[in-house]
Parts: structure tokens; sequence; C-alpha cells
């Protein structure tokens, strides 16, 4: 394998795991022990397939092992979290208050959103990293749009004169 090769998926590595973790230093430990991973098991990797969806499958199995040894995360009850999701003066708040909402999305929600949403991965791509059927797929992506819906609905209007918090389609 070309180390090239892998070297021009780190940027979506990055991204994906940025938006998965929602903390820089994680995401960055999270692509360390990904590419890791890929480079002690190259030889699984096939020639022609698809080799960023094989580096993605890698993260996806890399995190979910990682949360499972995180303590247990509770869900979160809108009301609980309705004060942090305010929309502030400024276009930069938005986006942060944009992640605040992705983050709480449940993790199987949050993965198959961000892989077909930031990544631009197809339905069949998303169900070959994370293992699922496609069914699961398209009903973890319409749950987490749903939720996520939910939840920036939930956040009171922006200050006059500055546009409010977009919604993904």
């Amino acid at each position: 394998m070309d180390s090239s090769a892998i070297v021009e998926h780190i940027p979506s590595l990055r991204r994906y795991a940025r938006a998965l973790t929602g903390d820089a230093w994680a995401a960055d430990d999270l692509v360390q022990d990904t590419l890791e991973r890929a480079c002690s098991k190259w030889r699984l990797w096939s020639v022609g397939t698809d080799l960023r969806a094989w580096l993605f499958t890698i993260m996806h199995n890399v995190f979910a092992s990682q949360a499972r040894r995180a303590p247990a995360r509770s869900s979160v009850d809108l009301e609980d979290v309705i004060h942090e999701l305010r929309v502030v003066d400024s276009h930069r708040d938005q986006a942060i208050d944009l992640q605040r909402c992705v983050l709480l999305l449940p993790e199987d929600q949050r993965s198959v959103l961000l892989l077909v949403a930031l990544e631009d991965l197809s339905y069949a791509q998303v169900a070959k990293v994370l293992g699922i059927p496609l069914g699961t797929v398209m009903s973890r992506l319409s749950r987490a749009r749903e939720r996520l819906r939910e939840l920036m609905e939930a956040a009171p209007p922006p200050v006059t004169g500055r546009p409010g918090l977009r919604r993904l389609k």
C-alpha cells in the first residue's frame, strides 16, 4: 500500500473524528489510533476496494471500542439541556450550538448522520463502514435528522437581524 493513498484521506478522517468526538484532542487521538491500526492491518485491505470506506470502518471500530470502555453516558432529556442551546449573536456561536446539538444525538444516529452529511458517503458505503443493513442506515438517519430538528427548534430564536440555525435536509 502506498502511504500517500492513506495520507490523502487524513483530512476526512480528522473532520469526521472531530465531529464524532466534539473535541479536538480526542479527535486527534482517534485519528492517530485509526492510522496506527490501518498500518498494522494493511495486509487486510484488498487492493481495488474502497480505501476510504476501509479507513472509516477502522475509525468506527476504534471509536466504538473506546466508547465501550468509557463510562456509560445516560440519555439526555431536552428539557435538561435547553439552557445550553441558546442561539447567540454570532455565526461562530451558531456553529457551536449546532455542534452541541449533534453531540446530543445517540452515537449510532450521530455516526450515520455524520458519514452521510459531513463525509458524503452513500447509504451503501455507510452500511459497509458501520457493518449494519442498508435499512438500518436509513432508519437511523431519519431518526437523527428528526432529533436534530427537535433540538434545533428548541433553541430560542436568534437575535433580530441575525439568521438562525439552518436545518439539514
